[in-house]
C-alpha cells in the first residue's frame, strides 16, 4: 500500500481596491482582478480537477472566479462552485479595522510588530488573535482534508490564514509563522501525507505528516 497525498494549493486573493492603506481584516472589500496575465499564470499551475474552497469574504470568491475563467479559456464548461469555509477567513482585527498603520501606532504607543499588526497572542479589542486564527484554520484544514482525502484542494484565502496553514503544517509557534511573506495572488503548496499503518515505519515519522512544496510563489511576477 502507498501513502495517500492530499495536495493543498493555497492562493492569496487579489489586491483589494479602494483600500487607501487601511487595515481591513474582515471588512468585505472588493478585489482588483484586472491583471489577466497573473490569473492566466496561476491557472496554468493549478490542477483542473480539484475541490475549490474560499472564505466567506467576497475578494476570495472574486479571485477564484478570475482564476477559473482563465483556466477554462477556450474550453466552455460549467466550473464547479467553490465551497465556502468561513474558518479560512482573514484575522478579525476588531476595532483596528479601518485604521491606518500610523493611527494604529498612535493607539499602541508606537508598538508596531515587525511583520504583523501585533504579537500572535494579542487580540485587538473586539477581534481575535493570530493564535486564534491558527486554531480555526487547523480545524478547517483537518475537516476538509478528511472529506477530500487524496484530492487536490485549491484554497483561495488570505495572508493570515495561509500563514496559519504553514504554522499547522510545520508545527510552528504562531509567532514564528508571522515571518512568512505571503503576497497577493501568490501560490503556496502544502501536501498532506497519510501513510497506511503497514507502511508508517518506512516513513521514519508519524503516520500523518506534511510536506512543503512551495511558499509565496508568484506566477507571472517579474524576477
Amino acid at each position: 500500500m502507498t501513502a495517500t497525498i492530499t495536495r493543498w494549493w493555497w492562493v492569496r486573493h487579489a489586491p483589494v481596491t479602494a483600500n487607501d492603506g487601511r487595515i481591513y481584516g474582515h471588512d468585505d472589500l472588493p478585489a482588483d482582478c484586472s491583471d489577466g496575465a497573473v490569473f492566466a499564470a496561476l491557472a496554468a499551475l493549478l490542477p483542473t480537477d480539484a475541490v475549490w474552497v474560499t472564505s466567506h469574504l467576497g475578494r476570495t470568491r472574486q479571485t477564484a472566479a478570475a482564476i477559473g475563467a482563465a483556466q477554462d479559456a477556450g474550453r466552455p464548461r460549467a466550473l464547479p462552485p467553490a465551497l465556502v469555509e468561513p474558518d479560512l477567513a482573514e484575522q478579525h482585527f476588531g476595532d483596528w479595522q479601518g485604521l491606518t498603520l500610523a493611527e494604529l501606532g498612535a493607539r499602541r504607543a508606537g508598538a508596531l510588530h515587525r511583520f504583523w499588526l501585533a504579537p500572535a497572542h494579542e487580540a485587538p479589542p473586539g477581534g481575535e488573535s493570530f493564535e486564534g486564527v491558527v486554531v480555526r484554520v487547523a480545524a478547517a484544514v483537518e475537516r476538509l482534508t478528511a472529506a477530500h482525502r487524496g484530492r487536490d484542494i485549491v484554497a483561495i484565502a488570505h495572508g493570515g490564514s495561509i500563514r496559519a496553514a504553514l504554522a499547522v503544517a510545520l508545527e510552528l509557534p504562531p509567532e514564528r509563522a508571522l515571518a512568512f511573506a505571503i503576497d497577493n495572488c501568490s501560490l503556496t503548496r502544502l501536501d498532506h501525507i497519510d501513510a497506511p499503518e503497514a507502511d508508517a515505519a518506512s516513513f521514519r515519522g508519524p503516520r500523518q505528516s506534511w510536506r512543503v512544496a512551495a511558499v509565496n510563489l508568484r506566477p507571472g511576477a517579474p524576477p
